[in-house]
């Protein structure tokens, strides 16, 4: 039976993807490319606006197309572009180009950082004889930079963000479980619209909503690409919050990650039943005052490797070598990421990473410091570049808000 289309709609404006598909043709003629083929869902929904199972062709000129396995009706009213057909299996692709009148490419274009290999050997058979260019970090740099529409979706899902940290303090009590106060602020964030959903580019990472967790157990460590990490609930998953109990006088790190509308905007705030101790209410304060320092450095043209080198250093000479961004070795060699349809995109304020920033970027600056035994402070704010520096877009208060 047929779904009526009313109850799908369009979302990313015609204007704005015929603008993201310019500047993904600008850079296939710079890369002396004839055409791109579009695969990974966030990469689906920049360029056409939906994540419908299919496969996009951008040519370097004229306009692309989008061949639909599944949902052909939906993909035509959910995105913008005028060739949205119907597509059973990606090897009648060259049959539809040369259909419609496009040249098959010589040199083509594909997301090989995310795409598995056995797709890469499929696609080769399809286009035999045509040279596959990974066009990956060129996509990604695209999208770096963010429009006025990006922006102004990160800053909805920031509103959202403080709210569901608002929320915190009204459900907080002692005895009740990590995993207990994660089930209702998750509750509560779907009633605001979280989508569920956490897109990460890094291969076979994920993230449910974010990590909630108190006292020592914050400082567990573990594999994700984290300062914290968490018991979690078993070692299938092995992060975020557990069934420990919440304690008074004990650090709560609340880091979740608001998604709205296929745009994030991530948070971390310390809370407390009570006042923690003083070493720990020094290490919070410590961190603010290097998030504020970074905001003045952080302006346009300051290189992504020398802001992370000026955050380890402000943190040594604060005495937190050793618990900042991680207790236990090997340590994330990061202190920020950028993010907007995806958790971790560019830029990353990283060791040895060499690129400049640019009005229009988001980073999530996450400076925390990991006190084995006792637990974790810090804060993460989705901060925007701007010309005079680091505006906050996330703007709940900094300190430790305590019950």
């Amino acid at each position: 039976m047929s779904i009526p289309s009313t109850r799908y709609t369009r979302f990313i404006p015609v204007a704005e993807l015929e603008t993201r598909l310019k500047g993904l043709q600008q850079i296939l003629s710079d890369q002396d490319l004839c055409g791109a083929l579009i695969v990974q869902k966030a990469d689906l929904f920049y360029y056409s606006g939906t994540t419908q199972q299919g496969w996009l062709y951008v040519p370097v000129m004229g306009d692309p197309v989008f061949m639909v396995f599944k949902d052909l009706e939906r993909a035509r009213v959910e995105s913008g572009l005028e060739q949205i057909l119907s597509l059973i299996s990606p090897k009648k692709i060259p049959d539809i180009l040369t259909g419609l009148g496009i040249s098959l490419p010589e040199k083509l274009g594909l997301e090989l950082d995310v795409m598995p290999a056995n797709q890469y050997l499929m696609f080769s058979q399809i286009f035999s004889g045509t040279q596959i260019i990974d066009i990956s970090t060129l996509i990604r740099l695209q999208r770096a930079v963010k429009s006025e529409f990006e922006i102004n979706c990160v800053r909805k899902a920031s509103v959202l963000a403080d709210r569901v940290a608002a929320k915190v303090p009204e459900l907080l009590r002692e005895g009740m479980t990590e995993v207990e106060l994660a089930g209702m602020l998750e509750a509560h964030a779907r009633k605001l619209g979280h989508q569920g959903l956490i897109r990460m580019r890094m291969w076979d990472n994920y993230l449910f909503y974010g990590h909630i967790m108190c006292g020592a157990g914050a400082a567990v460590p573990g594999a994700f690409a984290s300062p914290t990490g968490g018991a979690g609930l078993n070692p299938n998953v092995g992060q975020g919050p557990s069934f420990a109990p919440i304690k008074s006088n004990e650090p709560i790190l609340v880091d979740y990650v608001f998604a709205l509308d296929g745009y994030l905007s991530d948070h971390t705030r310390i809370f407390s039943l009570g006042e923690v101790s003083r070493e720990l209410q020094q290490a919070h304060t410590a961190m603010l005052e290097l998030q504020e320092a970074v905001k003045q450095q952080a302006l346009p043209g300051a290189i992504t490797g020398d802001v992370y080198e000026s955050m380890m250093t402000m943190a040594r000479d604060k005495g937190y070598a050793d618990g900042f961004m991680g207790a236990a070795e090997p340590k994330i060699r990061f202190t920020g990421h950028g993010l907007g349809i995806e958790l971790d995109e560019f830029p990353f304020i990283a060791k040895g990473q060499t690129l400049p920033l640019e009005a229009g970027m988001l980073i999530a600056l996450e400076p925390k410091v990991i006190l084995p035994g006792q637990g974790v402070v810090g804060i993460e704010n989705t901060l925007l570049v701007t010309e005079t520096g680091l505006e906050s877009l996330t703007i709940y208060p900094d300190t430790i808000t305590v019950v």
